[in-house]
């Protein structure tokens, strides 16, 4: 029999949602080809999550041995060497791109090295090749969006951070996001010293208030500069560093400033518009709740979408979509409790509503709060509390939002999540034994209510 397609499917980037897509529709029996013009992984694994989390490890040693002396340790000199880190790290990402291939071709997926573009609804181009599949996934992810001031030139963003020469020792962030909140804490655990500039009168827009405005008073505490509400307006050279002028008027030197101002959906030159592809105002691909696009045969899932741009949710729209395209029946994600979390410094977690989010959909709702200075400090003489909130629907009991800033709260969130996805409310929280002592036995042992 003639096949009418090269492949069933062909999968415009190997970050994570392509990835799985193409690895669950190959054990579905479809045949399937992935293209990659930059590493496999994505911007997850090269980076983004992984480098970046192996880079706070990095920084919260520094914290470790300033507070070993309440523990009875006498620690010696100590010197960080940003080489070795650097190093080390890209021998890690080496090793995951291998996972990666490995995974793929063990799955027969055929990996092509380029850039596709769309032809048509059934066919791209690579290079001078052209391929024809019976469907398309676009996967191909967001980039750093870019700010259009006098010297933008001479700032680096995020990707750049990863392979930096030497270790800066004062930098400038503009941006209030993940990146930006979790790189400040990164370059001043190394020793750097480091401000923050965000546009907002606070950083983390969508997560909880308490908890950003905590965040920033810790942060303020280890003596990361912020500047809320004040934007950057031009960088100058000078000498071996630049000059960053505010908006305030104040003018900051420094070794680099690092632009964390969004990202983009990639999706510029694609020749998704010749396909019939429709984009959203700001470039994102339109998609239904099966990650269809306005093309019946094209669907698009991870970043380039925009809807909720994180990693676990790339990875289930792919696995839904492959489903929808070569399973039994269509599948779709629930986005409803994703847990998140910002790996500052503290981290910050969380999972379901906000507080806001809650009464506006809600009205009336019931709020916990618990914030204590962890038993660690006790010794280690660090000025750093934990906060934990849950956020509860008064008629049903239901818990509809957990939160914390704190250490390890990445870690407790995801418990949590579950409980969540499972409708779990308040009386069962109250009736389930902690751990002691913990600081998650917190989340089980709120019984007094916040003021209203």
């Amino acid at each position: 029999m003639v096949q009418k397609y090269d492949y069933d499917l062909f999968v415009m980037g190997a970050g994570s949602g392509g990835v799985r897509a193409s690895r669950v529709a190959a054990q579905l029996g479809a045949r399937v080809a992935v293209a990659e013009e930059r590493y496999l992984g994505g911007t997850c694994v090269n980076v983004g999550c992984i480098p970046k989390k192996l880079l706070v490890y990095a920084s919260e040693f520094s914290d470790a041995f300033a507070e070993a002396a309440g523990f009875g340790w006498a620690v010696g000199a100590s010197r960080f060497d940003w080489r070795a880190l650097i190093a080390n790290k890209d021998k890690e990402i080496a090793r995951l791109n291998g996972v990666y291939e490995r995974l793929l071709t063990n799955a027969g997926v055929t990996i092509i090295d380029g850039r596709a573009t769309l032809d048509d609804a059934h066919a791209v181009t690579i290079g001078s090749k052209r391929i024809t599949a019976k469907h398309i996934l676009v996967a191909v992810g967001g980039w750093p969006a870019a700010l259009s001031i006098p010297g933008a030139e001479l700032a680096i963003s995020s990707n750049e951070a990863f392979h930096l020469q030497t270790m800066p020792e004062r930098v400038i962030i503009v941006g209030g996001g993940y990146i930006g909140v979790e790189f400040a804490g990164v370059f001043r655990g190394l020793g750097a010293e480091v401000t923050l500039v965000h546009r907002g009168d606070l950083f983390l827009r969508g997560f909880d208030d308490d908890l950003r405005a905590a965040l920033a008073g810790e942060m303020e505490k280890r003596g990361v500069a912020l500047r809320f509400g004040t934007l950057l307006e031009r960088i100058e050279k000078r000498g071996s560093g630049v000059r960053a002028t505010l908006s305030n008027g104040e003018a900051i030197d420094a070794a680099l400033v690092m632009l964390a101002t969004g990202r983009k959906p990639n999706t510029h030159g694609l020749g998704l518009e010749s396909a019939g592809v429709k984009l959203d105002g700001a470039g994102a691909i339109v998609v239904d709740r099966y990650s269809r696009t306005s093309v019946e045969n094209i669907f698009a899932v991870g970043d380039v979408t925009d809807r909720r741009n994180l990693t676990p949710v790339a990875i289930a729209e792919g696995r839904a979509a492959a489903e929808t395209m070569f399973g039994k029946r269509a599948m779709a994600v629930d986005y409803d409790n994703v847990p998140s979390a910002v790996f500052s410094h503290p981290p910050l977690a969380t999972v379901g509503l906000t507080e806001m989010e809650a009464r506006a959909r809600f009205g009336a709702v019931e709020i916990y709060k618990s914030d204590f200075r962890p038993l660690k400090h006790t010794l280690s003489g660090r000025d750093e509390r934990t906060l934990m909130k849950l956020v509860v629907e008064p008629k049903s009991d239901r818990v509809l939002g957990c939160h914390m800033l704190g250490a390890d709260a990445g870690e407790i969130i995801q418990g949590l999540a579950v409980a969540l996805q499972c409708g779990a409310t308040k009386r069962q929280f109250d009736a389930t034994i902690g751990i002691h002592p913990t600081a998650a036995e917190e989340f089980v042992t709120m019984r007094e209510k916040a003021a209203s």
